[in-house]
């Protein structure tokens, strides 16, 4: 009968930003390792707190599966003769796979039948798999950061302590980094006294509460989070929904309990982003907020252990934090002693990036980036004024005393200051929006000044890094350069920019290039920031829900204007949904396939001779005239719609009139008719690359 199996890898204190991914490649790799083997099981799950990875299976099967291999050998007019009888072929193969000649069996490949050897092995006793098996499981997991400990010749996340290894209520031994696996496991670390002995897999979850471990993520998860909103309502109040806060709190702890704390009114007069920062980033804690969204003087922490002496935690936690606010408000009301502007001077004594100046270096080049975007877009001079001040001011910040103790209000007390100066409002909001989006899935910047400054500040990051030579490669991407791409595109995109890609990167590089000597050679560097925004592009709108052939479809009529690449897609997906695009798309593929290694050409309406590719040709000039009237207009749906008017027209050419003629002026003639139809055919996506659907 099937059983269930646990094994429990325990460790010291894993880092909670590792643990999710841990555990979604524990169970990958875990199901990957059974089928190979040809273990059968019903389910994998996985759990894990600080101190502990779980790899459990569902049901595991008591034996392997049997192993059937088949081996071909001759063909079998070889192997038997007419009478049917085993040929020296077959015999020679029979006693080389060490089979009886008659077990022989024939199977056709590819039409020809051919003799296989049959061989049939009976599957092992789990028990005896799993030992083999195990080490490779727990040696194939990656992380981030790796450990070696002692003397041992082994890498971990952290050092191993433990393991346990049961199959139902048998242990599976193994031994792995010098520990031999068992059936005890360790509970909480203060809260319980010795090893916990775990006699059967099924009994896992509820021994380990009993020593106040919850094994259970998702379960340590919802009791935690409901502690919480109960807590935030008897105070009268709520907290907003903070999943990476509520992921990191859940992996910190084993045995949650929630409690609140409160701090002085007073430190309510300083922004909102130092509050929150301080709580969340440096403490954990979860800010509480009134109905209307104001923050009260509260919040809401979780301990990793019971509620026993909660007080004096709470108290605690209490002192933490007046000690990091008061660090906070001096901070603050430091740094408004002198105005920002003051303070960009001191960006000089800043290093940019080797090679690239200094900060203020980079200021100076956002302010002409800034220009031109502003001129490209066709602003007006308060908008360009705006995101030309806040260029000049944005860094600053950088410099203050805040911002080096929080580096995550980098750009959000830019704009506090700034306002506290006296700043128009437009550039106080462009020194927030700048680093929008900080991430994906952020917010984008809102206001104009905001959008301009946004891409001149990742514009001229990505192309002082590929300036130089430095690329993303692989997983390796430290500067962010692939987050920043995404970034510009979402903006040009969501905010209808019609911006030239090619315009910024040339820009920018001849900005730098009045200050340094680059590396790369503009040709050379504009190829490769294409095709890195090509790859940023396409993704972006296959996750906006374009199907992979209209996004190939519209990309390989360039992608140099993203919005205008978008607005391409669009029409393409709408006008996919007609009745007759499949019949359209058909004549146009074989008008396309007929013309291909045809060079462009003038139609020489003299050699149209049938009465098809004369009305063809007609009405190709009356389309074509209405299309080149559409597209500068971006009207690329109305542009397909006129386009589809030619679907008859096509068939009827097809029907009627041969192409591939003998006589040369006549063939070529009707090639360039057809070659100008799937040119103009093609002036909003490459129809080539869309795929029939069934």
């Amino acid at each position: 009968m099937p059983k269930d199996f646990l094994l429990e890898i325990g460790t010291e204190e894993i880092p909670a930003r590792f643990m999710e991914k841990g555990l979604k490649e524990l169970k990958s790799k875990g199901e990957e390792l059974f089928k190979n083997h040809r273990v059968p099981f019903k389910e994998i799950k996985t759990y894990g707190t600080p101190r502990r990875l779980a790899f459990y299976a569902v049901e595991l099967a008591e034996r392997q599966e049997a192993l059937k291999e088949e081996v071909k050998g001759p063909p079998a007019k070889i192997a038997f003769d007419e009478k049917g009888n085993p040929t020296k072929a077959a015999l020679g193969f029979a006693q080389s796979q060490k089979v009886p000649v008659d077990s022989l069996v024939i199977k056709e490949v590819k039409g020809t039948p051919y003799v296989f050897a049959v061989h049939e092995r009976e599957g092992s006793s789990v028990v005896d798999i799993l030992p083999l098996i195990l080490p490779d499981l727990i040696k194939s997991l990656s992380f981030p950061v790796f450990m070696r400990w002692g003397d041992k010749d082994v890498r971990f996340v952290r050092p191993i302590r433990w393991l346990v290894s049961l199959y139902g209520s048998q242990v599976v031994e193994f031994e792995f980094a010098g520990i031999r696996a068992g059936n005890r496991s360790r509970g909480h670390r203060f809260l319980s006294k010795g090893d916990v002995v775990i006699d059967r897999a099924e009994d896992y979850k509820e021994v380990m509460e009993r020593a106040y471990v919850l094994v259970d993520q998702d379960r340590r998860r919802e009791i935690i989070w409901n502690q919480i909103e109960k807590l935030a309502a008897e105070e009268g109040g709520m907290v907003k929904e903070d999943e990476g806060l509520l992921n990191e709190v859940n992996y910190l702890l084993e045995y949650p309990t929630a409690l609140c704390g409160s701090f002085p009114e007073e430190y309510l007069v300083l922004p909102e982003e130092v509050l929150v920062t301080t709580m969340r980033e440096h403490q954990r804690y979860f800010p509480i907020y009134d109905s209307e969204g104001r923050m009260l003087p509260k919040f809401i922490t979780v301990r990793n252990g019971t509620d026993k002496h909660i007080d004096i935690v709470r108290e605690g936690n209490e002192k933490v934090l007046r000690a990091r606010l008061a660090d906070a408000e001096f901070f603050y009301n430091e740094d408004q002693k002198t105005p920002l502007s003051q303070k960009v001077p001191l960006l000089k004594n800043v290093v940019f990036y080797e090679k690239l100046g200094t900060l203020f270096d980079k200021g100076e080049r956002l302010k002409l980036l800034a220009d031109f975007i502003g001129d490209c877009l066709n602003y007006e001079e308060e908008v360009k004024n705006a995101a030309r001040r806040a260029a000049y001011l944005c860094k600053a910040d950088l410099v203050t005393n805040m911002v080096t103790e929080f580096t995550e209000l980098q750009g959000i007390m830019g704009s506090y200051y700034a306002k506290n100066d006296g700043e128009e409002s437009a550039v106080c909001e462009a020194i927030r929006e700048h680093y929008m989006p900080r991430f994906s899935g952020d917010e984008l910047p809102k206001t104009r000044a905001g959008c301009i400054l946004s891409i001149a500040d990742k514009i001229d990051n990505i192309v002082g890094c590929f300036s130089l030579g430095i690329q993303p490669t692989g997983s390796q991407d430290p500067y962010a350069l692939r987050r920043q791409a995404l970034g510009i595109c979402r903006i040009f995109i969501d905010g209808e920019l019609d911006l030239s890609l090619s315009r910024l990167f040339k820009k920018a590089y001849e900005i730098y290039s009045a200050q340094f000597d680059l590396e790369v050679p503009y040709d050379e560097l504009e190829d490769n920031l294409m095709g890195f925004f090509e790859h940023r592009i396409s993704g972006l709108l296959e996750e906006k829900g374009f199907k992979y052939d209209e996004v190939n479809a519209v990309m390989a009529r360039g992608w140099d204007s993203p919005w205008d690449t978008y607005m391409k897609a669009e029409a393409l997906r709408e006008f996919r949904g007609d009745s007759h695009f499949e019949a359209l798309l058909t004549g146009f593929t074989r008008a396309a396939n007929l013309s291909r290694n045809v060079d462009e050409k003038e139609i020489n309406p003299d050699l149209l001779t049938e009465d098809a590719e004369k009305k063809l040709y007609d009405m190709y000039l009356e389309v074509k005239e209405q299309v080149e009237e559409l597209l500068p207009a971006r009207r690329y749906l109305a542009a397909l719609g006129k386009i589809s008017e030619l679907r008859s027209y096509i068939d009827n050419f097809f029907d009627e009139v041969m192409v591939m003629v003998e006589e040369e002026k006549l063939r070529e003639n009707r090639l360039a008719l057809l070659k100008n139809i799937s040119q103009l055919m093609s002036c909003v996506g490459d129809l080539t690359k869309i795929v029939f659907e069934k």
